[in-house]
């Protein structure tokens, strides 16, 4: 039974840790993304017998505005996980979260799919580790709706991913040591939902092949180390287009990070973070100062970053 093998771990915990992430990488719409060195930091303590309450503690991005119910990421991805490797559960278990959260909300930087991840690794540990990774990334997928943040997050590294009738397969490969992100993080938040929705129905023909040739020559470079390519990468003609309706500032910050030398820029997936990559310390400072002019000419109030990419996807670090 469930409610038996769960009552042996009444009073258990685990801390897991999950890097944000960003997704697309310009043209690779909801098939490309790469992890990034700012992570969650969640603890959990099984609390069987508690009426199914749920106690979410916050500390840092998210604070007083995450759902504390089972609607909140972490406990969708930590339910569905056992109900898929034990059965259901009993009606009177309930969690105990606590969250050190160091990604920012509804910026484009993966805060849903790594609190989502980290839900998702929490059930396996606990009903034995009995799912594969492809597994738990479906999981992850069918809660996120795309499998771009959810795969970085899981995995690590730049990823590429695609969900099929029949799953989800994902392939990754490590990001060098010498390479960075710069990430200007605006104050202003992008929803998701709304940014999806100023993308039109359907492209132009010459759109649609100018972005398979970018993913492929940008995937081939990212997997032979031809990083110059991240530059052909990042050039969308998909979706920034159609999002800079609603978020005019964006083509003046792409393009200032571009002219400061970066690899490559982009929208760091539905936004409202603005990503470039650099692989020396004067490149970055370059860039630094251009996104700092740049938002100060389109009135962008934020903060930048600079962060590396992160090869070690989520994982259980600590289980007492």
């Amino acid at each position: 039974m469930v409610a038996h093998w769960l009552a042996e771990l009444d009073g258990s915990s685990m801390t897991i840790e999950v890097p944000g992430s960003s997704a697309n990488l310009g043209a690779g719409y909801d098939c490309l993304g790469v992890a990034l060195g700012m992570v969650n930091r969640i603890e959990l303590e099984v609390r069987v017998g508690s009426r199914g309450a749920i106690e979410l503690t916050v500390d840092g991005e998210g604070r007083d505005e995450l759902s504390q119910d089972r609607q909140n990421c972490f406990v969708r991805g930590l339910e569905a996980t056992l109900r898929m490797a034990r059965g259901e559960l009993p009606e009177d278990v309930g969690w105990r979260i606590g969250m050190r959260n160091e990604i920012p909300l509804a910026r484009g930087l993966g805060s849903s799919a790594a609190a989502t991840v980290a839900g998702v690794l929490a059930g396996n540990a606990l009903a034995g580790e009995p799912l594969s990774m492809v597994e738990l990334l479906g999981i992850a997928t069918e809660i996120e709706g795309h499998p771009d943040n959810a795969a970085a997050a899981l995995l690590g590294g730049f990823v590429v991913s695609a969900a099929f009738p029949d799953g989800v397969d994902a392939i990754r490969f490590d990001a060098p040591r010498n390479l960075r992100a710069v990430i200007f993080i605006p104050d202003l938040r992008l929803g998701t939902g709304a940014m999806r929705a100023a993308l039109p129905t359907s492209v132009p023909l010459a759109d649609a092949v100018a972005n398979l040739g970018a993913v492929a020559l940008g995937v081939a470079g990212l997997a032979t180390g031809r990083y110059d390519l991240l530059h052909r990468l990042t050039h969308d003609r998909l979706h920034e287009p159609y999002r800079a309706a609603l978020y005019p500032q964006l083509p003046r910050m792409v393009e200032a990070a571009r002219s400061a030398g970066a690899l490559g820029a982009c929208l760091s997936g539905a936004g409202s973070a603005i990503l470039a990559f650099i692989d020396t310390m004067s490149g970055i400072a370059r860039i630094e100062a251009a996104f700092t002019a740049a938002a100060a000419d389109t009135d962008l109030p934020g903060r930048i970053a600079v962060v590396e990419p992160r090869n070690v996807g989520g994982r259980v670090v600590m289980r007492t």
